[in-house]
């Protein structure tokens, strides 16, 4: 007789059943597992076999054969352990009851019959949700948040004798997961703590409510890096749903991440590898880009990394995800942040300073700015030139707090949520329910043609301005696209403030 349990695949952040068939005939001492597995699954038989046999039940003279279905699907992980050894249970008859194909089973199996969890536990208790599995059994991660999904049910057992007996009917001593999640402490740039720099602050504040990609350029040391570190304190705090995502991303990378509702933010070194900032491996996982996602993606010297790796960002910064493709398989990642990228106008830094003398030659400081492509220049909605602050000149007062920015961006988002009926912003919205919802007068037609025609903008360049004009009517309340705020929002745009001749900060 083939018996059947049902668990759970994962194919980068998307989840699949994963049906394991187990069938028990006569012969050599043997476990076979078919079905694509990979070494860690192939190692499952010794743990299975450890593992029955502390529990007193024996496989001698027995020819176990797993199949793990859909066979055409690469399996990783050891999370099969415990629906296999269910599976080879049942075969046995070592529990005699009907398992419905709606509850599930994860967990990595010890050698004395105890359950531990594995890395990818969370996005498959997230698949198991959307697969329809209503009662999952798994061991408890102290690593995870509390998890509750209406219409699934999970049991947490911390042994194999566990899992029999509640099977079988027996109770078993409830496990009640902690109910207040730890804080994590986490120390963010706030900006009262930033001098000057009124504008650029007032350019991110745009960039936030609307999400927006941010390009920086001035002389060393004049506030870049301290700026974007300083980004994520007035991003709107995660949901409990962003977080969840955010925590499964971190599990398949194979690190932690902290319990907070802050947004990530990742700064990769320009060192880094294109396979560790897009994504990828032999056994492909998440990248830097996706480690940002909901967050903030900030590169530093960004003239400094690889073409090929900026060039590579452009899908991901246009669709908010990133496809992976193998000779095996093609796996999706979710990559929707915000990108900032900062860097010297020159090799020698002082291209444009007021303080400094440039020792570059204009071929030089082309050449420099020709690392960063023009379709990559091109994504950028907001572009910033940094100069010094001159503390003797700077006045002191009161600046706002981040927490002050942040709720503004808030009601900014909300008011984009109320507008386009679902959680997306200016920026990503498409440019037909952006003009549909709100349209722009014959005024500003013609005045964006007029202008387009004068500088040669390309389209991409005209849909972003009318995207930060819909951005910063939202920050001031505005029901339609105000003739100010295409003003504003030409200037934030502008590149040639790049070179500081038209923005002072």
């Amino acid at each position: 007789m083939c018996v059947k349990v049902t668990s759970i695949g994962l194919k980068g952040m998307e989840g699949y059943r994963v049906n394991v068939e187990v069938k028990i005939i006569v012969g050599i001492d043997s476990i076979v597992i078919v079905g694509l597995p990979d070494a860690s699954i192939k190692e499952s038989k010794e743990r299975i076999v450890a593992a029955l046999n502390s529990l007193g039940y024996s496989l001698s003279c027995q020819k176990v054969v797993i199949n793990l279905s859909p066979p055409e699907q690469k399996k990783n992980g050891p999370m099969y352990d415990l629906p296999m050894a269910i599976s080879v249970l049942l075969g046995l008859k070592g529990i005699e009851v009907q398992i419905p194909d709606h509850v599930g089973f994860l967990g990595a199996l010890s050698l004395d019959g105890s359950i531990h969890p594995v890395e990818g536990m969370l996005p498959a208790v997230l698949a198991a949700k959307k697969v329809g599995l209503t009662k999952l059994y798994m061991p408890y991660d102290e690593k995870l948040p509390v998890l509750e999904f209406e219409g699934l049910e999970i049991i947490y057992v911390s042994s194999l004798h566990e899992v029999i007996k509640h099977l079988s009917g027996e109770e078993i001593i409830p496990f009640h997961p902690r109910t207040k999640e730890p804080v994590a402490s986490i120390n963010l740039m706030d900006f009262q703590q930033i001098i000057g720099h009124s504008y650029a602050k007032y350019a991110l504040e745009v960039a936030a409510a609307g999400e927006h990609h941010v390009y920086m350029t001035g002389p060393p040391g004049c506030g870049k890096s301290l700026l974007a570190e300083s980004f994520s304190s007035i991003l709107p705090t995660l949901t409990k749903e962003a977080q969840l995502e955010m925590i499964s991303l971190y599990q398949l990378r194979g690190i932690t991440y902290p319990h907070t509702h802050v947004p990530p933010y990742r700064n990769p070194h320009h060192s880094a590898s294109d396979v560790s900032i897009i994504g990828g491996g032999q056994n492909p996982k998440p990248g830097e880009i996706s480690l940002a996602h909901r967050g903030v993606l900030f590169l530093d010297e960004i003239a400094e990394f690889p073409k090929k790796t900026l060039d590579m960002l452009r899908q991901p910064l246009e669709d908010g995800f990133i496809t992976i493709s193998r000779t095996r398989v093609t796996i999706k990642y979710p990559a929707s942040f915000i990108l900032i990228g900062a860097m010297n106008p020159c090799p020698c830094g002082y291209a444009g300073s007021n303080s400094h003398y440039c020792t570059c030659m204009p071929k030089q400081i082309l050449s420099y700015q020709n690392k960063l492509s023009g379709p990559l220049r091109d994504r950028f909605d907001i572009n910033l030139f940094l100069k010094p602050v001159d503390f003797k000149a700077t006045r002191e007062k009161e600046t706002e707090s981040s927490k002050t920015v942040r709720k503004r961006v808030e009601k900014a988002r909300n008011r984009q949520y109320d507008r386009y009926g679902k959680e997306i912003c200016n920026s990503r919205v498409s440019y037909d329910l952006l003009i549909k919802t709100s349209p722009l007068t014959a005024e500003q037609q013609r005045i964006l043609h007029q202008l387009s025609t004068k500088k040669n903008w390309s389209n991409r360049s005209q849909i972003k301005i009318i995207r930060l004009a819909r951005t910063i009517s939202d920050l001031h309340g505005s029901i339609q696209i105000s003739d100010q705020s295409i003003w504003e929002a030409i200037k934030l745009n502008s590149q040639s403030a790049l070179m500081g001749k038209s923005i002072s900060v």
